[in-house]
């Protein structure tokens, strides 16, 4: 009869080979495009707002009661609705919604891969969206 002491080098409760390693580093590859994608989209949202506001291609914040639109302010998020809708009208129709159903049928049904298209249109129709005020 065996021992179940932790011990013992012949009961193990898993084992591991140079594999494990391998899925260690893409996971760090893939947690860093994240990071830097995840970065990237928070820098946008204030220069989408700048442009849209202030016509300035900066990534300072402004402040929106400085904006010299005045009350033609309220025609900006339409705007960006226009430029969100011909995104994905022309550019991929998968930008559209929350974004979370989309990456369930991606996983379910296209094996967790993502066109590189809604990968790029995704954050910047996101982006946009927040930068000219749709979401409120």
């Amino acid at each position: 009869m065996k021992s179940t002491h932790a011990g013992n080098g012949d009961l193990r409760d898993f084992t591991t080979d140079a594999r494990v390693l391998l899925i260690a580093a893409i996971a760090v590859v893939v947690a860093t495009a994240g990071l830097v994608a995840g970065i990237a989209l928070l820098k946008l949202i204030p220069l989408a707002t700048n442009i849209a506001y202030f016509g300035q291609f900066t990534l300072t914040e402004l402040k929106l009661e400085d904006t010299p639109l005045g009350y033609a302010s309220v025609i900006v998020p339409v705007v960006g609705a226009l430029i969100i809708g011909v995104m994905a009208r022309f550019g991929s129709e998968k930008i559209r919604g929350h974004g979370i159903p989309e990456a369930i049928e991606a996983i379910l049904l296209g094996r967790s891969r993502l066109d590189a298209k809604v990968a790029i249109l995704k954050p910047l129709s996101s982006a946009i969206s927040i930068g000219t005020g749709g979401p409120f």
